[in-house]
């Protein structure tokens, strides 16, 4: 089965970036520029502090809502922690979780991550699941094993039909930021790997409909070869996804 049934998602994750104004005249700016595109699922992800602003911002528009992270628990006492019901609340489609900068310096953990997917799917949110290995990794032979214990770890317990909710976003660490980028071949062969660990751990039917987003400097002038990967489903973006232009050049380059 080709790609011809995965839709392919372009996510911008601004990071700690865009106060509640900025935020809003970004995706003002943005839904304009992208409005009629088709084919291409199109997801922003502010911080908390905007999402209600942002999802008031995109009504009746094709950009969808997502939240950067998101609490195992649904109400309690966790000071400074969001929950499932809240984002709903305030209207996101998405999380994004396990992302390598939560894992680097806030402490989760595949065991978190794994709780954190099971809690978004019991309340309809559709995680995007971060994973991807640092560049000593890499050099040392080892990233088949990291994206296996990510994937694997992150992924325990689900079921196929809840799987199939996620989608799968590979980041090789060392191409967050640096500006170095994964080259379309890199990031073909992780993506297969990626898809035959779901074929194994799952069914060659969830394998063939679940989405591979790659993360890693992606900018308008590499997103069409990247995108051009039978295996590459999409794309997280980072600093490209915080200019509205460069963002929607991204969305049309992967059509």
């Amino acid at each position: 089965m080709g790609r011809t049934m995965r839709t392919p998602i372009i996510a911008g994750n601004w990071k700690l970036n865009k106060t509640v104004s900025e935020a809003v005249a970004l995706t003002s700016e943005l839904k304009e520029l992208v409005e009629g595109t088709d084919g291409v699922e199109i997801v922003v992800a502010p911080t908390f502090t905007a999402l209600h602003a942002v999802s008031n911002s995109i009504k009746d528009s094709n950009v969808l809502l997502a939240a950067q992270d998101v609490y195992w628990e649904d109400s309690g006492a966790y000071t400074g922690e969001v929950s499932a019901p809240m984002l709903k609340d305030v209207g996101c489609d998405y999380v994004i979780i396990g992302h390598s900068e939560r894992r680097q310096y806030f402490g989760e953990t595949n065991e978190t991550v794994n709780q954190k997917v099971k809690t978004a799917l019991s309340h309809n949110l559709k995680p995007i699941v971060c994973v991807g290995e640092q560049l000593e990794e890499r050099e040392s032979g080892q990233t088949e094993s990291i994206i296996k214990d990510h994937i694997t770890g992150g992924t325990s317990g689900l079921t196929a039909d809840a799987l199939l909710s996620c989608v799968i976003a590979y980041e090789p660490v060392w191409a967050i930021g640096t500006g170095k980028t994964a080259t379309p071949e890199q990031a073909q062969e992780v993506h297969q790997f990626i898809r035959n660990l779901l074929r194994d751990n799952f069914s060659d039917e969830v394998a063939s409909q679940v989405r591979i987003q790659y993360g890693g400097s992606v900018k308008p002038e590499n997103a069409a070869e990247l995108m051009a990967q039978p295996d590459v489903d999409g794309a997280l973006v980072g600093g490209a996804s915080l200019q509205a232009e460069s963002f929607a050049q991204i969305v049309k380059n992967t059509i």
